[in-house]
């Protein structure tokens, strides 16, 4: 029987992380609410969402696209991270944090989507 995509470990911290932006997000200034806040929640809760979605999916190919789609998204929130440090919105500690994190992210998804092609 195959793993639930819940059971994943890349799902289970991607997860976390999300949990994590929503709560880092808060501290930013009243004018990012619909900016920089609302795209990092976005592409922090769009890692584990394609992951479900693409699991629901009725083939292999379909699934492995939108792990591909998780993985951009991984890509997009460390450019996030990169510009809420350059404006001051978080520190360089939270930084470097995050953004091995979602390295790691990065780095399991491939390693899924590379498990996923067709044989």
């Amino acid at each position: 029987m195959t793993k639930h995509v819940e059971d994943l470990d890349v799902f289970k911290l991607s997860h976390s992380l999300c949990l994590k932006i929503y709560n880092l997000t808060i501290k930013f200034p009243p004018e990012e609410r619909f900016g920089l806040t609302v795209q990092m929640r976005r592409s922090a809760y769009s890692i584990p969402m394609n992951l479900i979605e693409g699991s629901y999916r009725l083939n292999r190919k379909e699934y492995r696209q939108f792990v591909g789609i998780a993985r951009g998204s991984a890509g997009e929130i460390m450019y996030q991270l990169l510009l809420s440090q350059d404006l001051g919105y978080i520190s360089n500690e939270e930084y470097k944090f995050f953004k091995g994190e979602y390295e790691r992210v990065a780095k399991m998804l491939t390693k899924l989507a590379i498990s996923l092609k067709e044989k």
